[in-house]
């Protein structure tokens, strides 16, 4: 081949595999929703005024958690460094303009929008440890606050009464990887609670390789799991390629862990674009992957609709910069809704998903996206008659 065109022709090579890579994807969802069209599903709008704007001109850094209580009180976990804002963000802080300084790394908003409580951070006499980079939020039966974190030492969770004082540390701080360990964990991703059962999953997480369950009275090792069931292992190849068999261990970050109310787990293996099902036990019963020739990973957070029977898996997808609705039973995806930008309504690294009691539909992005957003739950309706992945707006203004 002449030199000069051997460059050019690998260019184009590239070009090409992109766009096969994408059509592939975009077509097998699009015969997936072909052959459903006359299914009921849920419809969702963007609320583009919630929540309603902070006060002290506070702002969001990277929001990487979201969790309701029964109030339908919406809480969210942020990174408030002064590092994970650009200079411009945080003049006052520094004293160099009238905006803006970091909200506290935790908020609690009522359905409306409007900010009930903010607090969190290191303590001021070194009760606990606070994350190095906080991941994760969810509220017990009680109130109780828990949080976990992604950064280099954070190998334990925090437990926080719902005003901010402090409970329990689950876990050791400071420790290495280990996912056969019963007393630490590695970079917990995600938190969720089984309140019939009084027990907590840990998505374990961005070090460890494996679903771990504690108790919830006093944060106790019980188990754990590997991908498949099988015995967590540091060591093993957990490499993902699209196209060849999955990995026996989980890719990782193993970023979310949800019981559903029939008593089964669902875990999302992000580096892997998969959700693995599975009994409480670590029995492994099904998976299923959501645009698996994404290599920025897809199954960032799930929530489950909130019918009797959970019908449906709200999926955030952050590599793509969407949201998926899915059949539970199946884990077929039905229709998307967003795509990446700053509107309302659309997305950058949609991050953690959360339903309320009314159906609505809350997300956060971490990097620069830096915010919370409320989807209003619309009622049911046909397939067919919903416009596939583009923003959930009001239909006359698409």
């Amino acid at each position: 081949m002449n030199p000069y065109f051997k460059p050019l022709f690998f260019i184009g090579l590239a070009l090409v595999l992109f766009i096969t890579l994408g059509l592939g994807q975009n077509h097998l969802q699009q015969n997936a929703t072909a052959a459903s069209g006359s299914r009921m599903v849920p419809h969702f709008e963007v609320d583009p005024f919630w929540p309603k704007p902070l006060p002290n001109k506070w702002v969001l850094g990277r929001t990487i958690g979201v969790a309701t209580d029964p109030r339908d009180h919406i809480y969210i976990v942020h990174r408030d460094q002064n590092s994970m804002f650009m200079n411009q963000e945080i003049g006052l802080t520094l004293g160099r303009a009238e905006c803006c300084t970091a909200a506290p790394p935790i908020l609690e908003f009522d359905i409306n929008g409007n900010l009930i409580k903010a607090w969190g951070g290191p303590s001021p006499d070194g009760e606990y440890v606070w994350p190095e980079s906080n991941h994760g939020i969810e509220v017990a039966p009680n109130g109780d606050i828990w949080i976990g974190g992604n950064g280099g030492g954070d190998s334990h969770v925090l437990v926080f009464t719902s005003d901010g004082q402090y409970v329990r540390t689950v876990g050791t701080p400071g420790e290495d990887v280990d996912s056969t360990s019963q007393t630490h964990y590695s970079r917990v991703a995600e938190i969720a609670i089984d309140a019939s059962a009084n027990e907590v999953y840990l998505a374990d997480g961005y070090g460890n390789r494996r679903v771990a369950v504690v108790d919830l009275a006093t944060g106790a090792f019980k188990r754990h799991w590997g991908a498949y069931g099988n015995t967590p292992d540091d060591e093993a190849d957990n490499t993902y390629t699209p196209g060849q068999p999955l990995p026996q261990q989980f890719r990782g970050p193993v970023h979310c862990a949800e019981p559903s109310l029939d008593g089964l787990i669902y875990v999302c293996d992000r580096g892997a674009d998969r959700i693995q099902v599975f009994r409480p036990d670590g029995t492994f019963v099904k998976e299923g992957q959501v645009n698996p020739l994404t290599l920025a990973g897809t199954t960032w957070d799930i929530a489950f609709s909130r019918d009797a029977d959970q019908e449906f898996i709200y999926v955030a997808n952050g590599g793509d910069m969407k949201v998926h609705i899915l059949d539970r039973d199946t884990l077929e995806v039905l229709y998307t809704f967003g795509e990446g930008g700053r509107q309302p309504g659309l997305f950058f690294a949609p991050h953690s998903i959360v339903t309320d009691s009314e159906g609505n539909i809350y997300t956060t992005e971490t990097y620069e996206g830096k915010r919370v957003q409320k989807f209003d739950y619309q009622g049911m309706r046909r397939l067919s008659d919903i416009r596939d992945d583009v923003p959930a707006w009001p239909s006359d203004r698409l």
